[in-house]
């Protein structure tokens, strides 16, 4: 198979080589492979064939270990470090950075702002040269943040929304008197019975009506902030002893149990009696009206940090234009014309308008990062790298199209080819061709996945692929050669009618549905797409009782822990496992199906308690994980691995791939069922003991897309999928798509909002939303049979479905 070692006269030197010799991280099989410096490079290859282990597993691990090396070992405790690659040399490697889809629940404080760091220049810019009110003291930075005590509203300690205890919200039965529980916000039991007893005892009366108590005494009983103490003669009880019982408003023991109660429960309990909504006092802002009262352009910080980006631009372009001779002083006094205020808005709207040029001028600086998606904190993380200054670095980024439309994918192509004028190298693991094309160079990985991949199949110039039979990329690479749709486009059966829909950017938009088709969801990012699939058609369709299920198909994971994994999800495991205790060993010592479960005491290795691998903790140095001593990963006890099933242990079973397990498992037809689904996916490289924590979201999505499709049903079901294509190959996409067409030819209603054409062109029905993203989205530009959209003239998806579609 041929591989490049010459490159060409427009190609780095012979000696501007990143070379890796001996390369066996996952399942590269001993790989060599020359890589150049400072240009773009794809790694390319179907879904597990080891592009990622020799970019992120391989190379950029090596470069991480190497810096750390650099690093004091107590240093080294406070960084994220991982494990060192297998491989024999790595020579010519550069300092490198990795951008990685990052999965997980990021903190809802932070966002768009702070994560691109433009957040510090803003409060800095407020600070430094912001229009302070007449006599009012200049703020430091940290004023201008609701994550700190000194810019925090001092009601809602900078969280945005408020609590408020209301007599509404306290007294839900004004007839009841107080001994009857009209207060319900305060406790039960005993506690309640001290409160009315303390509440008499300061001469209230206890036995009328709450209603007819005066307004006075209402406002006083439900919102003081007095704790009188009072002697308590208990008349029920002759025994007890009198005692000194003190008062608490129901707004007291509401909010007291709120920021104390060490009891969740408790807490839920009460926000039973609150009112919850935008903070009175800072206006949902979480800031403290000191900042809020400081202004540039007119407007507070919170105001512009609430701007789309392109707007924001709108505001900084007339200060930062300002010219050096007409600018005052550096005083603080000189407000948005001083030199200050120059520098720091000329800084940020270089770098806001890094954003906006990758499609993301639909963002404000205060959205929140749990709502973003993958893609869009990539993106914001590729720009923050590009204004970093950096020189002589790897880049190493993570399917960075993934979640972009074609039109998107334009600007992100510009931003990568800016890193490498800046004399650094960018590697991309890739799937999309568009991307690829435009790369100097391509490192091909496979032929197949897992076990049938590994290899290097090429690596050299983008066009030298075409030589190479090998690849199951080459064929995608040529632009026009992917699929064509020839088939023909189904008949609705019905129509879901959506009318006035409102919601995020949505607005008062009408959207008919298509029943038993396939239909694609497309617009550029920010269009509304996912409010309109992911919010408003679940209860929508529910609500019209026209199908009988909705299914959401989501990225969200499969599991939070390794224990959570493939087999166990799809429930393949509950076959193996009854296998293995319906064989002569197994029963000859008594053991049932529990026997061969690592989730419980028995046959799991109680060391780590059937994880497979515990965690190290070394003084001065970063703990880590490590197999496990006594079962050497295999989470079970050497007893239990003594049970064979044709000649494999219930650990060799968690270590086979899908592909692997499919004829193993033939005997067991629950099993050999939710595998083939999973092949059909394109999953088969997957380990089944794979934990949950290790999948991409593109994964759990076709992990519970299979999970339904071995489901027997009879249709009128309508399937919502969001991106099911992200980190797929072309080739992969062509398997998803054929699946999605058997849910379709059930009697099924499939929705996918998609951003790769050939999903789109295989589609019987399209809704292109937008015209553009955020505030200039949220519109239903084009519907129709993909010819029809694609011979609109609005629709910013129209030119590349033409070109999908050879039209």
């Amino acid at each position: 198979m041929p591989t490049s070692r010459t490159a060409p006269a427009d190609h780095p030197g012979h000696d501007d080589f990143i070379r890796v010799r001996g390369a066996r991280e996952n399942n590269l099989r001993d790989v060599d492979v020359d890589v150049p410096r400072d240009r773009i490079v794809a790694f390319t290859g179907v879904s597990g064939s080891g592009k990622s282990s020799l970019a992120f597993g391989t190379v950029f691990a090596e470069a991480q270990r190497r810096f750390l090396e650099s690093v004091a070992p107590y240093a080294r405790r406070l960084i994220a470090q991982g494990s060192t690659p297998h491989v024999d040399s790595i020579t010519g490697l550069p300092p490198a950075v990795a951008l990685q889809q990052r999965r997980g629940a990021p903190s809802a404080r932070s966002t768009v702002g702070t994560l691109t760091t433009l957040s510090n220049s803003m409060r800095m810019l407020f600070s430094r040269a912001g229009t302070y009110p007449d006599g009012a003291d200049r703020l430091e930075s940290d004023s201008f943040s609701p994550n700190t005590v000194a810019g925090a509203c001092p009601r809602c300690h900078g969280l945005g929304t408020a609590h408020e205890v209301t007599e509404a919200s306290a007294v839900h039965d004004d007839s009841l008197s107080i001994r009857d529980g009209a207060i319900t916000a305060w406790p039960g039991a005993w506690q309640g019975k001290n409160l009315r007893d303390v509440t008499a005892g300061l001469g209230y009366d206890i036995e009328r009506p709450w209603r007819e108590l005066s307004r006075e005494d209402r406002d006083w009983l439900l919102f003081t902030e007095e704790q009188p103490v009072v002697e308590v003669h208990p008349k029920r009880d002759r025994v007890a002893k009198p005692y000194k019982g003190r008062f608490w408003s129901a707004r007291q023991f509401v909010l007291h149990t709120l920021a104390d109660s060490q009891s969740e429960s408790q807490r839920n309990k009460v926000l039973r009696f609150v009112e919850s909504g935008p903070c009175g006092l800072c206006h949902g802002t979480g800031l403290t009206r000191a900042a809020l009262a400081v202004t540039v352009g007119g407007h507070s910080i919170a105001g512009l940090n609430g701007l789309p980006l392109t707007d924001l631009a709108d505001v900084l372009r007339p200060i930062a234009a300002i010219t050096d001779a007409s600018a005052a002083t550096s005083k603080a006094s000189s407000g948005e014309r001083s030199s200050v205020a120059v520098a720091i808005a000329s800084d940020l709207l270089t770098r806001v308008e890094v954003l906006t040029g990758l499609g993301l001028g639909y963002l404000a600086l205060d959205r929140s990062t749990p709502t973003l998606s993958p893609g869009e904190t990539q993106r914001l993380r590729t720009a923050t790298q590009l204004r970093s200054g950096l020189f002589g670095v790897v880049y190493v980024l993570d399917e960075p199209s993934a979640g972009l439309h074609p039109a998107d994918a334009e600007s992100l192509m510009e931003v990568l080819e800016d890193l490498r004028a800046s004399g650094n190298s960018v590697f991309v693991v890739e799937h999309d061709m568009s991307i690829v094309r435009r790369a100097d160079w391509i490192v091909d990985v496979g032929p197949g996945a897992g076990a049938g991949g590994g290899t290097v199949l090429y690596s050299g110039p983008v066009d030298g692929l075409a030589s190479v039979e090998a690849s199951v990329t080459r064929r995608y690479l040529v632009a026009g050669s992917g699929s064509r749709v020839s088939r023909t486009v189904r008949t609705p059966v019905g129509t879901l009618a959506l009318r006035g829909v409102s919601r995020h950017n949505l607005q008062d938009i009408d959207v008919d549905l298509p029943l038993g088709v396939l239909t694609a969801v497309t617009g550029v990012s920010g269009s509304g797409k996912s409010s309109l699939v992911g919010g408003v058609l679940p209860s929508a369709a529910l609500e019209s009782s026209i199908v009988d299920r909705v299914v959401v198909v989501d990225q969200k994971a499969i599991g939070r822990t390794p224990r959570s994994n493939l087999a166990t999800y799809t429930g393949l495991f509950d076959a193996v496992r009854a296998a293995f205790a319906a064989t002569p060993e197994a029963r000859s010592r008594g053991w049932t199906a529990g026997r061969f479960s690592f989730n419980v005491a028995g046959g799991r290795c109680e060391v780590c308690q059937g994880e497979g691998s515990v965690s190290v903790e070394l003084l001065f140095l970063p703990g880590s994980w490590a197999p496990c001593p006594e079962c050497h990963g295999t989470r079970y006890t050497a007893s239990t691995l003594e049970v064979l099933w044709q000649g494999a242990s219930i650990a060799d079973v968690l270590a086979m791939t899908v592909d692997e397990a499919a004829p193993f498992l033939a005997p067991l037809p629950i099993a050999a069922r939710g595998l083939e689904t999973l092949r059909e996916v394109g999953l088969g490289y997957l380990r089944l003991g794979q934990p949950a924590p290790e999948l991409s979201g593109g994964e759990a999505q076709r992990i519970k897309l299979a999970t339904e499709l071995q489901r027997a049903r009879t249709g009128h079901t309508l399937y919502l999928l969001d991106e099911p294509t992200t980190g797929l190959h072309p080739a992969d996409v062509e398997l998803l798509a054929a699946q999605l067409g058997r849910l379709t030819d059930a009697g099924n209603t499939v929705v996918v909002v998609e951003h790769a054409m050939d999903v789109v062109a295989g589609a019987d029905h399209v809704i292109d939303m937008g015209p553009a993203g955020g505030d200039a989205g949220g519109q239903v530009v084009a519907v129709g049979t993909p010819r029809e959209v694609a011979a609109s003239t609005t629709s910013r998806t129209a030119p590349y479905l033409r070109e999908q579609l050879g039209m």
